[in-house]
């Protein structure tokens, strides 16, 4: 007589996510920020600073059950050297990815496509003495790769990075992560005394206070550092915030000489031009 049990019972195939990567971590920062971690495909390659697409399935459409991926960019938090993918994240109750992202866990699955591209990088700079890194928000994100990134050390003597949020709460990501650097053994020896670290709010009382913009004109951030203004011959910027933000810190830079640079056409800075809902 024929076993019809293990027919029967035979485990039906599990669907994957096209381009799946497995979420590792994750970490509420607040009530509108998170960060996760995913796995790192064995063949993906970057350079600290790139972003790549990533996202879940959307609903099936009602006519057809057919499913489309919801993609944006994101720029990867993890230096080019780390075995996983680390992600920095603004929660969008209506978002139409990230009212669905806030809510993984470890174990689920995301779909990434792993073709990096990106200005963030330190090929689309001419050499400098020093560079800035001015963000907002969840702007940090790859400012967080480019700070662990032994190259970006060895090519200037001062790092400084300049992060607005409105409330304190929402600098914890960028303030642990200089802490962890500047207290890790090996990170530590790598960035040597170089990265300075001018964090703001501009609604709750902090001990600097003021956007970047504002900060950059009155003059404010180079007397509390001890930095000479802006020059294009020592001075390199990156810039990734909101489009807003963006376009008024180009202005700025602008003023003081700099040019914007690009991957095909190295100059004194370089924007971030892709943004997530």
């Amino acid at each position: 007589m024929t076993d019809q049990t293990a027919v029967t019972d035979k485990p039906k195939a599990v669907p994957t996510l096209p381009n799946a990567a497995k979420v590792t971590a994750v970490t509420h920062w607040t009530d509108r920020l998170f960060s996760f971690k995913v796995e790192r495909p064995q063949t993906l390659r970057f350079r600290s600073g790139e972003f790549v697409m990533i996202g879940l399935m959307g609903d099936p459409d009602p006519a057809t059950g057919k499913q489309k991926p919801l993609l944006r960019a994101y720029s990867i938090a993890s230096p080019s050297w780390d075995e996983e993918l680390e992600f920095y994240s603004i929660k969008v109750p209506d978002g139409p990815l990230t009212s669905r992202l806030q809510h993984i866990k470890v174990g689920d699955e995301i779909i990434l496509r792993p073709k990096p591209v990106g200005t963030l990088v330190t090929d689309a700079i001419l050499p400098g003495k020093r560079l800035w890194m001015f963000a907002t928000g969840t702007g940090v994100a790859p400012f967080a790769s480019l700070m662990r990134e032994p190259e970006v050390y060895e090519k200037y003597d001062e790092v400084i990075l300049m992060h607005t949020c409105r409330e304190v709460g929402e600098l914890e990501y960028g303030r642990k992560l200089v802490e962890h650097i500047k207290s890790d053994e090996m990170m530590s020896e790598i960035e040597a005394g170089k990265l300075r670290y001018y964090p703001t709010t501009t609604r709750e009382e902090f001990h600097h206070m003021g956007r970047v913009t504002d900060n950059l004109t009155s003059g404010k951030v180079f007397k509390d550092l001890g930095v000479p203004p802006l020059n294009p011959e020592t001075d390199r910027g990156m810039v990734c915030g909101n489009l807003a933000f963006n376009k008024d810190i180009m202005a700025i830079l602008d003023g003081f000489g700099l040019r914007e640079g690009a991957n095909s056409e190295p100059k004194e800075y370089v924007v971030e031009k892709a943004f997530v809902d």
